[in-house]
């Protein structure tokens, strides 16, 4: 049987050795659709700028073996608009009609069970500008007259916008300049929504009644118009005001046409009135006719809250609430029976009923002791209004501020005996609670209300929660613990903790803002706790304070192993140190890598955001390591981070020649500080509307179906936009070249058509790959060369590793499309016979 298992496991090794099995390797985020401007944000993240309203076109690029399984996710985006993930194969993720939610930073993950997942990310920036709404508001003790001179008016302007917009006030045509005109203020108001400006119009003068225009704009970002709004003031200008020609609580029978009107008492501008219900919406069979809304043959089911509002963007809102509320079926039934006698039975049935049970006005209040209620957060709370009359009507309850819904998220609730039961209070919650009678008796009686007052009471809320601070042996630290609200608002106490344990601190006021402030040593790093108590409950602020320094950060863009010896190779290890300045002095680091022995390593003071490198040696073909990093300082080691690495062999230089067939593109990539991008096309591909004249009609071979790489020099390219194409990165190794050199040459060949009267130029660089990124000119062309395919080679000598990067550059119109094909980078000096080019091209 041992047998049996030893044979399967040299079966499954020679399988994995023939298939050549290896992980995701490499990917990248390319895109196709409609796009303002690709830019770079660091070193490893791109930015995606595009329009609200177009169409987002990503494609994520991966190789590997078996073929990857890619997953697209979203992050930083709205919770409200979770992107849905979905699992395709190297196939395109299109979002058209692009909204400013859907902005954020998109993944695409690719794995495919061997190794370490390939994750690449790009952020999407979705641009935008909506039409700036403008308000007019008054001094607060002028709000309900009219705008007299010697009054101060704020015209108020706000607009969202992506990018941040530019206001330009205007008062007729002429622009508004603050430092020409005493009688104005331009300033951003504090704590608002959106982007704000306000004109300050002090003491008005006779010249600030006028037009006056809010203009915003992007810049033309993403070929984004300026937007403006316009408003006329004048000494007539008032806020609006209404009047319901209903009580706030309206009693109907059902099958009863009911009309509610809002009349307009004031206001200029005319106010727009409109009407809207809680919950829901207006019904279908209603009617509105300028303020009056009119509800067709009612029925209970339209019953509920309809609010009347009045709006000129001068002032605040102008709202009236009605309570509807449709009688039921049985006392709809009465009402029938007596519309149907003759009136002498109505009077003694009416006299009858009321010698019985008299009827006797409803009168509400509040217990003594019962206007204020004081509930701790969490617990159970009942408000009370006592009610009477006969018969005795039900008591509704809503909030005082009419436009908080109650905690069960209705407008109002009805209760039979006038209590309301509140469970697991929040502080939401907290405020005044209105108490009134309801007229269900039939009887439209005046209402009767009360008013009871619901506290709240929470624990401190503190800031920080927790906090890592790391600071330099021998340092001041300085612990503050803010208390950002509290109910009841006086602190009872304030203590500080280290590692569990209380700290003797001098006696201070509990009202001040808590701090702690030492020398750090080795003796006093740990966990500091400040517990803050209001009598209500208690909170903390915890700090984690330690000289300790911080991790360093692994940069995985790194060149592939090298191979040294038959079955030896070294990989260049890069790592950035995370704020050195931050604790002591960086002396070193442990390296330790997994089946080697641990390795102290001196690399220099590290600097923030430089890069540092250590070369791995003596690593066994082909296995893989885990590679552990901490840094040192004289206090002590800092945190650990780990990575794995693997030989891989894929991407030395060969004769393999790429043509571009497959959709990973022979791993060539776009460059990421380009303009925009090299295409993947061929004949049955090509754009029906493409500009005629221009580009090539097959690939290399003449074949329609073949495949190329060009570059789009159509709108919105401009005259000198850069797409730049990357090869793999060739490993290069120390072997001597030819007498007299160093160096180890190699042939760049490739095909190229430069078909068009707008042609610009093609470049081929290259791009030696070490602690500073270093590209060379080898090769350049430019102009018209016919419609057929030519062919160049360049000879080139790497001092290390290294790309090839394919420049194509826009000429002066859109019948510029430069294409290549056929790509091979080989070991050597080109042939004798390829290395002359009749059309003048040169090589290095």
């Amino acid at each position: 049987m041992e047998l049996f298992w030893i044979l399967l496991f040299s079966v499954f090794l020679r399988y994995v050795q023939t298939q050549g099995v290896y992980a995701p390797a490499n990917a990248q985020i390319v895109h196709s659709g409609q796009t303002c401007v690709v830019k770079e944000d660091n070193i490893s993240e791109r930015i995606y700028t595009i329009r609200e309203g177009d169409t987002l076109v990503l494609q994520c690029l991966v190789k590997g073996h078996p073929r990857p399984q890619v997953r697209w996710t979203k992050t930083a985006g709205s919770a409200s608009d979770k992107f849905q993930e979905t699992s395709i194969f190297n196939e395109t993720l299109r979002i058209p009609n692009i909204q400013r939610v859907q902005g954020g930073r998109y993944y695409c993950k690719a794995e495919n069970g061997v190794g370490v997942a390939a994750i690449k990310s790009i952020r999407v920036d979705v641009q935008y500008l909506d039409k700036p709404v403008l308000t007019v508001h008054q001094t607060v003790g002028d709000v309900r007259g009219n705008y007299y001179q010697e009054k101060t008016v704020f015209l108020r302007c706000t607009v969202n916008s992506n990018p941040p917009a530019r206001f330009i006030w205007k008062r007729g045509n002429k622009p508004i300049e603050q430092s020409k005109d005493n009688g104005v203020d331009i300033y951003e108001p504090l704590y608002t929504q959106g982007e704000t400006k306000v004109l300050k119009l002090k003491n008005l003068r006779p010249q600030d009644f006028a037009n006056y225009t809010c203009q915003v704009s992007v810049r033309n970002v993403c070929d984004i118009p300026d937007s403006s709004v316009t408003f006329r003031l004048t000494n007539t200008t008032t806020p609006p005001a209404l009047k319901l020609s209903v009580n706030e609580t309206y009693v109907v029978d059902p099958g009863q046409d009911v009309t509610l009107s809002c009349e307009v008492t004031a206001g200029f501008p005319t106010p727009t009135v409109s009407w809207s219900r809680y919950p829901g919406s207006l019904p279908q069979r209603s009617m509105i006719r300028g303020g009056s809304l009119t509800l067709r043959s009612v029925t209970p089911t339209d019953a509920g809250v309809y609010n009347c509002t009045a709006v000129n963007n001068v002032g605040n809102p102008a709202r009236r609430t009605v309570n509807l509320i449709v009688r039921s079926k049985c006392t709809r039934f009465y009402t029938y029976f007596l519309k149907r006698s003759d009136i002498q039975k109505q009077y003694i049935l009416l006299l009858r009923l009321f010698s019985s049970f008299p009827v006797i006005p409803p009168v509400l209040s509040v217990p003594v002791g019962g206007g204020v209620v004081n509930v701790s957060e969490g617990g159970t709370s009942e408000l009370v209004c006592l009610v009477d009359g006969k018969p005795r009507p039900p008591v509704l309850w809503s909030r005082a501020n009419k436009d908080l819904p109650m905690p069960s998220g209705d407008w109002v609730v009805e209760t039979r005996d006038g209590r309301l039961r509140l469970t697991n209070v929040t502080r939401d919650m907290m405020g005044a609670y209105r108490c009134q009678t309801a007229p269900y008796n039939g009887l439209n009686i005046k209402r009767r209300q009360a008013q009871v007052q619901l506290n709240v009471e929470y624990p401190p809320v503190v800031d920080p929660v927790l906090l890592d601070v790391r600071s330099q042996t021998f340092s001041t630290v300085n612990l503050r613990c803010l208390i950002l609200k509290s109910n009841p608002n006086r602190i009872a106490g304030a203590r500080w903790y280290r590692n569990g344990l209380p700290i003797r601190t001098p006696t201070v006021d509990p009202q001040s803002v808590p701090q702690l402030r030492f020398k750090l040593d080795t003796t006093n790093n740990g966990t500091y706790e400040c517990r803050v108590s209001n009598g209500v409950g208690t909170s903390t602020c915890t700090f984690i304070v330690s000289a300790q320094p911080y991790n360093a950060e692994f940069y995985y863009d790194t060149p592939n192993p090298i191979r040294t010896l038959k079955n030896n190779y070294s990989y260049i290890l890069q790592w950035t140190q995370k704020e050195p300045g931050a604790v002591d002095k960086i002396i070193g680091y442990w390296i330790n890598v997994q089946q080697v022995k641990q390795t102290p390593t001196d690399t220099g003071k590290p600097v923030k955001g430089v890069l540092m490198s250590y070369t791995l040696t003596d690593l066994r073909i082909p296995l893989s390591y885990e590679v552990s990093l901490t840094p040192i300082t004289s206090f002590g080691t800092g945190n650990t981070v780990t990575r794995s690495i693997q030989y891989s062999e894929r991407k030395s230089p060969s004769n393999h020649v790429c043509g571009f067939e497959d959709i990973r593109i022979c791993g060539f990539t776009q460059d990421r500080s380009d303009v925009f991008d090299w295409t993947r096309q061929n004949h049955l591909t090509q754009n029906p509307k493409r500009s005629v004249n221009t580009g090539p009609d097959t690939d290399r071979s003449g074949t329609k179906e073949g495949y190329y790489m060009y570059i789009e020099t159509s709108r919105p390219r401009q005259a000198g936009d850069r797409a730049r194409l990357l090869s793999p990165l060739y490993n290069v190794t120390a072997a001597r070249g030819p007498t007299g050199t160093t160096r180890t040459p190699y042939c760049v060949s490739f095909y190229y058509n430069m078909n068009g009267k707008h042609i610009g130029t093609l470049n081929v660089l290259m791009r030696v790959k070490s602690i500073a990124t270093v590209d060379s000119a080898i090769w350049t062309l430019s102009g018209h060369q016919g419609p057929e395919w030519r062919k160049a080679d360049a000879e080139i000598y790497p001092s290390g590793p290294f790309q090839v990067v394919f420049e194509g550059i826009r000429g002066n119109g859109f019948e510029g499309d430069i294409a290549i094909d056929d790509v091979s980078v080989t070991k050597g000096k080109c042939k004798q016979k390829d290395s002359v080019d009749k059309t003048g091209l040169y090589h290095q």
